[in-house]
């Protein structure tokens, strides 16, 4: 008894020290935030900027409300996850905002639309209905395992709104987006949640039947031919979806988050081996007779050899130049030129601000950033009891770092750009309120795993005495 005594007390006071963590690192986050937001204001107009107090007052509200939520509801979540995000989506806004005083970008979209709307407010505004997203998720998702009853749901969930963008117009050479009421909505965002609850519902009762092996090739255990029918329609879904949609990013995305979990599920190397091959395979098929998909494989060539008649090696090169005027120290904040790159500059190129003007010492720490979100979600995965919520788990880590990566390596020419957005950082109301549902569902993850089990029921003196006759 006395063990299971100190076990429930030692619970009850670590969730306190854990909430207390969080809102100092959340009172951390915010000042960063607004420090940054005065050093621009400074940097460019000699002041500080009129809406500084409102914006840090804005940020401050949906920080702590976030922050009384997790401290009702989830008392034993990972202490991290909160902060973390809290700080990419305030310099987030920061960076939207120092954009938005571009007179170069304000005379394009003057001369583009007749009118030019400041991103930072509407961001500001995206970000307020994704903290109130993932105030509902720890509200009503009381215990994740809930989701695994919805995993066939869930599939065809995620397939309708991947295939809706198709019956829309295209826009900047992809069908991604969806318009409703004067609103643009990428369904790809809300997409990969959804999709990881049926990868997770699936893998969970299939795991035993894709770990055979049939025969071992190259020091590689090969899967048997019938198990490899999943990872083939996944395969053709995501060329589907490249080929229609002409979506290099989110066919990236939900192919690779297949191959992730199936790999953890199945403790198989092989079907990561099968997976890349069978990606490399189908973006270079799609890239021979695709004309937008093509145009940015010859940008990631060579961005400079055609700077002139191609936008997209135009963005590439002027992104590459932004980071290397940024330098080991970068320019400091409002000095940059990343303007320059147009109209994508607050979105897929917007870590190009971060290059030039918090040079590769700020690129660095941002990474970092994005890095430790993914190490709380795997370590949640570790820590989650049940199988579904450790699936779930790594399954939300692994979207969430491959979006970071192919973005980052897009906008840096490591790989051909994608047209995804930086979670948190860029302009877009559908990737900040998608992933701050994802952060939800991990706060949620994390409670459960952490949670003290309860104390057993106290034994009568009859069943002791029973355990201890022989």
């Amino acid at each position: 008894m006395s063990v299971v005594t100190n076990t429930t007390t030692i619970g009850a006071i670590d969730a306190p020290s854990r909430r207390n963590t969080e809102l100092m690192l959340m009172v951390f986050a915010i000042a960063i935030s607004v420090f940054a937001y005065a050093n621009v204001g400074l940097a460019m107009d000699g002041k500080l900027p009129s809406g500084m107090f409102g914006y840090g007052a804005g940020l401050i509200l949906l920080g702590g409300v976030a922050h009384l939520v997790v401290r009702k509801f989830a008392r034993y979540a990972d202490p991290l996850l909160l902060p973390l995000a809290t700080l990419l989506n305030g310099l987030g806004l920061v960076l939207i905002w120092r954009l938005d005083q571009s007179p170069k970008l304000i005379r394009d979209a003057k001369s583009a639309f007749g009118v030019f709307t400041p991103s930072a407010p509407r961001q500001l505004m995206y970000s307020a209905v994704g903290v109130a997203l993932f105030v509902g998720v720890l509200l009503l998702l009381k215990d994740h395992r809930i989701l695994q009853r919805y995993t066939y749901i869930s599939m065809a969930v995620a397939l309708f709104l991947l295939i809706l963008p198709m019956f829309f117009p295209a826009k900047f050479g992809a069908r991604i987006w969806i318009n409703i009421a004067g609103f643009s909505i990428q369904p790809g965002e809300f997409a990969k949640i959804i999709i990881a609850v049926f990868f997770a519902g699936y893998l969970m009762v299939k795991r035993d039947a894709l770990a055979l092996a049939s025969r071992r090739f190259m020091g590689l255990y090969l899967p048997r031919g019938r198990d490899l029918g999943p990872i083939l329609v996944i395969w053709a879904l995501s060329i589907l979806i490249l080929v229609f949609e002409t979506d290099l990013g989110t066919s990236l995305l939900f192919f690779g988050l297949f191959v992730i979990m199936l790999y953890v599920a199945t403790e198989r190397t092989s079907w990561i081996v099968f997976g890349l091959l069978m990606s490399a395979a189908g973006a270079v098929g799609v890239a021979t007779f695709e004309p937008h998909v093509e145009a940015r494989v010859t940008a990631w060539q060579d961005p400079f050899k055609c700077f002139q008649t191609n936008n997209a090696c135009e963005q590439i090169g002027n992104a590459i130049m932004s980071f290397g005027s940024g330098g080991t120290i970068g320019t400091g904040w409002g000095q940059g030129h990343s303007d320059l790159i147009g109209f994508a500059a607050n979105a897929d190129f917007i870590l190009s601000t971060v290059g030039e003007e918090l040079g590769l010492a700020g690129m660095m720490a941002v990474l970092l950033i994005y890095g430790l979100i993914v190490e709380r979600g795997v370590r949640t995965a570790l820590a989650a009891r049940d199988p579904f919520g450790k699936l779930l788990a790594i399954g939300l880590s692994g979207a969430f770092a491959i979006q970071v990566f192919v973005v980052a390596g897009g906008v840096m020419g490591l790989i051909p750009l994608t047209g995804m957005t930086m979670p948190f950082l860029a302009a877009g109301g559908s990737s900040v309120i998608a992933n701050w549902a994802l952060i939800g569902i991990l706060i949620r993850i994390s409670d459960t795993a952490r949670r003290p089990a309860p104390a057993p029921a106290p034994s009568t003196d009859a069943e002791m005495t029973q355990v201890v006759r022989p």
